[in-house]
């Protein structure tokens, strides 16, 4: 992507639909697009090789994470090539529809992440050590220890193994995938299976 393109991009941040005269390139973006609507996947992979930069790289700003910025970036490119047909240049043009589907994918993609984070450490609190002064706390606790336990072993074994691995190891998403030789959005994929699954089992007790 070059400085030009770049520019042409940030400018559509800022500024209404329709407010600039769309640079060249934006004119072969609408033509790969439509190309795309018609089942074009060559016309996707030109499409992405021009414009994936500025995609990874609004991404990447949003999130400040390569891995999930590079996650986010194919989710917008194969939500491209499923909306293609909807694409409108009366209401923008292709580097502000990307600009608009990166930011939402992100935004939705960072929301998701602090909600894992929330009920990972719902569930570390209470599987953790911690010093108890009274019977009834004792009690309390090694009841809901028990209840988070018996919810996990219904887990499917992969989403059980990471949930496992990120509060009882302490491993990142990055480090689980390389320990199991699985991409990372695999890893994200079980783990928020594998709480959305604790979530119905155990109600209340991870909100």
């Amino acid at each position: 992507m070059d400085a030009m393109t770049e520019r042409a991009v940030d400018d559509h941040e800022d500024e209404p639909s329709g407010a600039t005269r769309p640079h060249p390139q934006e004119t072969e973006w609408e033509t790969l697009i439509r190309q795309i609507a018609r089942g074009n996947q060559q016309a996707l992979g030109s499409f992405y090789d021009t414009t994936s930069s500025v995609v990874y790289g609004l991404a990447i700003r949003i999130l400040g994470n390569s891995a999930t910025a590079e996650e986010v970036t194919l989710d917008v490119y194969t939500q491209v090539w499923r909306q293609a047909a909807g694409f409108n240049a009366q209401r923008g043009t292709p580097s502000a529809w990307l600009v608009m589907l990166t930011r939402s994918r992100a935004l939705d993609r960072l929301r998701m992440s602090r909600h894992e984070e929330q009920h990972l450490a719902t569930l570390s609190a209470t599987l953790s050590p911690i010093a108890l002064t009274t019977p009834e706390e004792s009690s309390l606790v090694g009841e809901r220890r028990r209840l988070i336990q018996a919810a996990l072993d219904e887990l499917p074994v992969e989403q059980r193994q990471v949930l496992e691995l990120v509060y009882f190891s302490g491993l990142s998403h990055s480090e689980i995938a390389a320990r199991l030789d699985v991409p990372p959005g695999t890893v994200k994929t079980r783990l928020r299976l594998g709480l959305a699954k604790l979530r119905m089992l155990l109600g209340v007790l991870v909100e």
